[in-house]
């Protein structure tokens, strides 16, 4: 048995203190540093609303003044540092970072959105120097009454909504269409995209790529399966041996990222069909070109990434400010190896 007293309990987040108070962000923020034009009933609400929920304001307000103080330290929050894509991120800014005697904070996100906004919480506790940032909420607006205005804050991965700042990713539109067109050369009509879930950005790039090539293609959408919601490779691996039972079953499958790609290589050895049926994967896989036939696909640059990410975030610090944002776009490139290549049977 295991005792109630001895579970962590999750830390509260201030956007938990808001919903329960029905304000926003910023207004618990201002409470919090008893800042003026908050009206009292409201004041009354929120301050109910933290004491009810346990939450701890005192680090978090104080994070909020500016100081001039440096901890040599960056908070990277990513997907999932387990990921092969995400360690190589992380490798390369701390690559980036040890030169500069800067410690690099990680933390795994796990696609959970909550998770995000706990996180930033925490590294503002530990006033680390800046932010590298996948954004996985839906939107990053919190990010506005929760970061000192000064402090850099650099995006890799994906984009963020409501909130305006340095960015970092793949073409992501680009690659998937890429690679649909790839595998549409061959002479495939019946295709299949397996992606993330679509509240994922990347996830939403990727699927506009692929019906970008069908356009161009001339095929009509009809002929195509897509499937979202696919996190890991089990679900991935479930999907294609659903899709292969089809009468009107995909002769080609485009794999929306690496976890994914590997449970599309699972499903069609088990199956005796990696000869027949095309595959090509979004982002490359250790080992892809010592399989049979090796796995074509559309590769990511992530230690490129990272360094321009490092680069950027360092940029801001040395300035002392926020620079005015860019976006930077990092290509992908086209490998084949095989399994992209597979030609359609005929009847």
């Amino acid at each position: 048995m295991t005792s109630l007293s001895n579970q962590r309990l999750p830390r509260v987040t201030i956007r938990e203190v808001a919903q329960r108070a029905e304000v926003g962000i910023k207004t618990v923020s201002r409470v919090v540093n008893n800042e003026p034009n908050v009206a009292p009933a409201t004041a009354a609400r929120v301050r109910a609303a933290i004491e009810e929920l346990r939450w701890e304001p005192d680090a978090h307000a104080s994070n909020l003044r500016r100081t001039t103080t440096r901890t040599r330290s960056v908070g990277l929050l990513l997907g999932n540092v387990a990921n092969p894509f995400s360690a190589t991120i992380h490798r390369a800014i701390e690559d980036t970072a040890v030169h500069r005697d800067v410690a690099v904070f990680a933390s795994s996100l796990d696609e959970e959105p909550e998770r995000e906004i706990a996180a930033v919480e925490a590294f503002l506790r530990r006033k680390v120097d800046g932010l590298i940032l996948t954004c996985i909420a839906e939107s990053q607006e919190y990010l506005a009454d929760l970061v000192p205005p000064e402090m850099p804050i650099v995006f890799i991965d994906r984009e963020p909504a409501s909130f305006t700042g340095d960015t970092v990713h793949s073409d992501n539109f680009g690659g998937s269409r890429l690679a649909t067109r790839h595998v549409l050369g061959f002479g495939h009509r019946r295709l299949a995209l397996l992606i993330d879930r679509r509240e994922i950005w990347t996830a939403r790039e990727r699927e506009r790529g692929f019906i970008a090539a069908l356009e161009e293609f001339g095929v009509p959408s009809d002929a195509a399966t897509i499937v979202a919601d696919l996190s890991d490779r089990d679900a991935a691996e479930r999907a294609v041996t659903r899709l292969l039972g089809m009468p009107d079953a995909p002769t080609a499958i485009v794999s929306g990222q690496n976890l994914i790609t590997v449970g599309a290589v699972h499903a069609l050895r088990r199956l005796g069909r990696h000869h027949d049926i095309a595959l090509i994967g979004f982002d490359d896989l250790e080992l892809a070109d010592l399989l049979e036939p090796g796995i074509s696909v559309v590769a990511q640059r992530p230690q490129e990434m990272g360094q321009v990410a490092a680069a950027r975030l360092f940029a801001s610090l040395d300035a002392g400010q926020r620079l005015a944002p860019t976006s930077i776009v990092v290509p992908v490139d086209l490998i084949p190896r095989g399994s992209g290549e597979i030609r359609p049977h005929r009847s």
